[in-house]
């Protein structure tokens, strides 16, 4: 562990290029009892990190690492003029009845329910809630199937998104390596307002991470925003100029390493050495990087080191 006296800063860049795409939670508090809960609710889940950046825009910051069902998540806790909405969920696969009804007893506690406990075509036990925190649950049945991973991260692509579901999973998977498009379901006639072609469901992997994915044309007010984003970890800065040139499309929301892309979606592009330097014990290398990054738009990888050794 690098000491307060010293902090040596390797290169945050690598010879061998890679992407990891980790989805990442914007809550407005209580970020530590979110963690709990999910932790004691959702199988195979636990906290792996929990911190604060002080010195931001918004004040102190609560961090946290979790593994949802074996899926890793990012989260963060800070007041902000965005809240969480269901065009972002967590598809958690459950292995029967009971188990849906266990954990939708606990997850809809405080909360609401966008879809209640019941019987659907596509589901022998299914709901879809949001839970007191703000985020959005679909909790179904998969009786009968194998379950992997049990979280998957859904996008709802709505308002002037809709119809672009399909055109955004497969311009997604073209930029990033590792990613394919799996099987769409599409509406059928009688589905309206919801077009023949337009994607009902739909299966995506990026760099291995597999997200779900569907367009809705019902009325709903509200869409994409920066409270559910992805980060894409990447190792050098031509993969993180390439990708922030191709994802970018609202010059008004860069800032820190953030963007939106053409369908509205938030995402992170970030050397995966920052975060090593952001957990480290070194307070001042910590305060400088942040004040680097935070006066960023596009993170400039040599920049981030020189602040962190004090260059």
């Amino acid at each position: 562990m690098p000491t307060k006296r010293a902090l040596r800063v390797q290169s945050l860049q690598k010879e061998v290029s890679m992407v990891r795409i980790v989805p990442h939670i914007w809550f407005q508090d209580s970020l530590a009892e979110a963690g709990r809960l999910y932790g004691h609710v959702v199988p195979g889940s636990k906290i792996t990190s929990e911190s604060s950046l002080d010195g931001t825009p918004s004040g102190k910051v609560a961090m946290a690492t979790w593994f949802l069902g074996g899926l890793q998540v990012q989260a963060l806790a800070a007041p902000a003029p965005f809240t969480l909405n269901p065009s972002f969920s967590l598809l958690l696969a459950c292995e029967g009845p009971t188990e849906v009804d266990r954990i939708h007893a606990r997850l809809v506690e405080g909360g609401s329910e966008l879809m209640p406990l019941g019987t659907y075509p596509f589901s022998p036990r299914y709901a879809w809630v949001i839970d007191r925190f703000g985020l959005s649950w679909q909790i179904m049945d998969y009786s009968g199937r194998r379950l992997g991973r049990r979280v998957t991260p859904t996008l709802m692509f709505t308002g002037t998104a809709c119809g672009r579901c399909e055109e955004a999973m497969r311009a997604y998977a073209g930029l990033i390596p590792g990613s394919a498009v799996g099987e769409l379901d599409r509406y059928g006639p009688g589905m309206e307002p919801n077009q023949p072609e337009q994607v009902k469901h739909g299966g995506f992997t990026l760099a291995g991470t597999a997200l779900a994915a569907m367009d809705s044309a019902l009325s709903y007010q509200f869409s994409f925003n920066e409270a559910a984003s992805f980060i894409a970890f990447v190792e050098t800065q031509a993969e993180l100029d390439g990708l922030w040139a191709a994802l970018s499309a609202d010059p008004e929301a860069e800032r820190c390493g953030w963007l939106k892309d053409r369908f509205g979606l938030s995402w992170q592009v970030v050397p995966e050495g920052l975060g090593r330097i952001m957990a480290s014990d070194d307070d001042a290398a910590r305060s400088r990087t942040r004040d680097a990054f935070l006066a960023m738009r596009k993170l400039d990888i040599a920049a981030l080191e020189r602040a962190a050794r004090g260059d």
